[in-house]
């Protein structure tokens, strides 16, 4: 069975990936739901009371499982990996926190690194060839999705959300290819962002082939076949 497939009409495969890559994606920017609320918010576990947290961090919650179902819409559809797809998977990001519309208009900085994205009149000639190039791309899978994930970072395409939409378009290529998804934990946080500043694609690319494998071997927990 496919993976893409086999993700969507498994239930409980499915809360799960959504759940971890929720939990995990907006963990690694600094969110304090724990595993247990997230999954209560994103699936209306009522009988679990979540107190003391920022409006912000429900909202990222709800906003990341809001996207990841955009991303199996466009593959279900066989959609273009275009702007429009990157702008649309932003704004939902962003969706009730910071209601951005397209490319950003401002500098943006990176928090814990020397490095500076380009200006921001520079974007969109930028995403151009990144769409272009992405979609002409024909080198190993892994090495291909380290290489465009660590330019699109660098390029920082929008005010808010870049990491958790970078992370999201991990997915879309792998389950466009029919391989396993990858969940990076917030346990994994300072190694992921260490591959990127370092612009170590070759180490990055052997991170995301390992996490793939990984979840192929979850995936079979819950009844996977190949």
């Amino acid at each position: 069975m496919a993976v893409f497939e086999f993700a969507l009409n498994n239930k409980e495969y499915l809360e799960d990936l959504i759940t971890r890559s929720t939990y995990h994606s907006n963990g690694i920017e600094g969110s304090t739901l724990t595993y247990a609320e997230t999954y209560a918010i994103l699936y209306n576990d009522n009988s679990f009371k979540i107190q003391g947290k920022e409006p912000r961090e429900i909202y990222e919650a709800i906003n990341h499982k809001k996207a990841l179902e955009l991303v199996f819409d466009n593959l279900r559809e066989n959609a273009d990996f275009d702007e429009r797809f990157i702008k649309h998977l932003n704004e939902t990001i962003n969706k009730d926190i910071k209601d951005t519309r397209g490319y950003r208009k401002v500098q943006v900085f990176i928090n814990g690194t020397e490095y500076i994205p380009p200006e921001p009149e520079k974007v969109p000639n930028l995403m151009n060839y990144f769409i272009y190039n992405y979609n002409h791309d024909e080198q190993d899978i892994f090495l291909k999705i380290a290489t465009y994930h660590t330019e699109f970072e660098r390029i920082h395409p929008f005010e808010d959300g870049n990491g958790r939409t970078g992370r999201l378009l991990l997915n879309y290529e792998l389950l466009k290819n029919n391989i396993p998804p990858v969940v990076i934990t917030k346990d994994d946080r300072v190694k992921y962002f260490e591959y990127l500043n370092n612009q170590d694609i070759l180490g990055l690319a052997e991170f995301l082939r390992n996490l793939s494998t990984k979840e192929r071997e979850r995936m079979e927990k819950f009844g996977y076949k190949d």
